[in-house]
């Protein structure tokens, strides 16, 4: 049990002392649902309805099975397929590769639930924000918008380059959405190039 209490310490201590979340702002400007060329009418059909949890997606997302295996880790399915509504701000697999070396496998052990359950919260909004709103706040906040997670920890938003949305943690680590508005029957997904880490302990 006290090694099992030391590997989480030290992957925590690895975790929040890496640089290894701080991301460089996506060249383009982040993906969104098709919209109709100006000057010609929109499609006919309207895109078709969400069928499909946040939890659910998770599984079908390309590029983010890392994310959802720690989902079910953390025991977050049932909270992701409930009925929210959520956002959620989902890293790629290549954000999770950046940890430290067998700090993702301490993490995924039962006596680490805890930790990962708050790192994991730290990803998730009460609300569905598409990217339009998360704009909109942060032109009110006046640069910057202050999301409450689930974590309980503030996570701010602001403008990056290319007016992509920037998420900046509580340790001052960047992370960018480079595909907004994946839109699910509970909330909305924004899939980011970058994990945010809250505090833990």
């Amino acid at each position: 049990m006290i090694r099992q209490t030391t590997l989480i310490a030290a992957s925590t201590a690895l975790l929040l002392g890496t640089a290894a979340f701080a991301q460089t702002a996506p060249t383009t400007a982040p993906a969104q649902p098709a919209v109709a060329p100006q000057g010609t009418a929109p499609a006919a059909t309207p895109a078709a309805a969400p069928t499909t949890t946040i939890a659910q997606a998770l599984r079908t997302l390309p590029n983010h099975a890392t994310l959802a295996k720690l989902v079910t880790a953390a025991k977050l399915d049932a909270t992701l397929g409930g009925p929210g509504p959520f956002t959620v701000f989902a890293p790629n697999d290549e954000a999770f590769g950046r940890l430290p070396p067998g700090a993702l496998d301490t993490l995924m052990k039962p006596a680490a639930v805890a930790s990962l359950t708050t790192i994991l919260k730290y990803h998730v909004v009460a609300g569905a924000l598409t990217a339009d709103q998360l704009k909109a706040q942060i032109t009110a906040g006046g640069g910057k918008a202050t999301l409450t997670t689930l974590a309980g920890q503030p996570l701010i938003a602001s403008l990056g380059e290319n007016g992509n949305v920037m998420l900046t943690d509580v340790n001052g680590g960047k992370a960018y959405v480079d595909t907004a508005d994946v839109r699910e029957t509970n909330g909305v997904v924004h899939l980011t190039n970058g994990m945010s880490v809250p505090k833990i302990g």
